[in-house]
């Protein structure tokens, strides 16, 4: 099939569409990787908030 690594990272003349498509996928993997959690960091956060006024509208409210 191929007769050493060079070949193979050559692709048979398809490195650059072969390796660029392995990177733009590596590439949106990681920014979604990186949003999610930002997300979750968001949404946390507004949970902990959210929390913090019912337990205060409570305790005011006792």
């Amino acid at each position: 099939m191929w007769d050493g690594i060079g070949d193979f990272l050559t692709m048979g003349g398809h490195a650059a569409y072969v390796w660029g498509s392995f990177g733009m996928v590596a590439a949106v993997l990681l920014i979604e990787w990186l949003l999610v959690g930002r997300r979750r960091r968001r949404l946390q956060a507004m949970l902990q908030r959210q929390s913090q006024r019912s337990t205060a509208a409570q305790s005011q409210g006792d």
